[in-house]
């Protein structure tokens, strides 16, 4: 059975969207972000701890909806379509 030890999360500017993205470490992510000089205002956990797999497909369908929501524009600083 795999562990469930990946969190998703999304990181945004105000209310905008500029990240989404997935960590076994949010803390450590988060301030990888910042020292990557990522501009936003809160990172948000999404859901609950899940497997690996489960959360790259989550990463991939979310990056998939923004773009269906947003004229085909990732979020900002997500540069590619999954995530990886």
């Amino acid at each position: 059975m795999a562990n469930r030890d990946t969190f998703k999360y999304e990181l945004r500017r105000g209310n905008r969207v500029v990240y989404v993205g997935i960590t076994n470490d949010l803390e450590r992510r988060e301030n990888e972000h910042r020292n990557e000089g990522m501009d936003f205002t809160s990172m948000t956990k999404v859901g609950n701890i899940t497997t690996r797999d489960a959360a790259e497909t989550w990463e991939a369908n979310r990056i998939a909806t923004y773009k269906d929501n947003h004229h085909g524009d990732r979020p900002q600083y997500n540069q590619n379509d999954s995530g990886k």
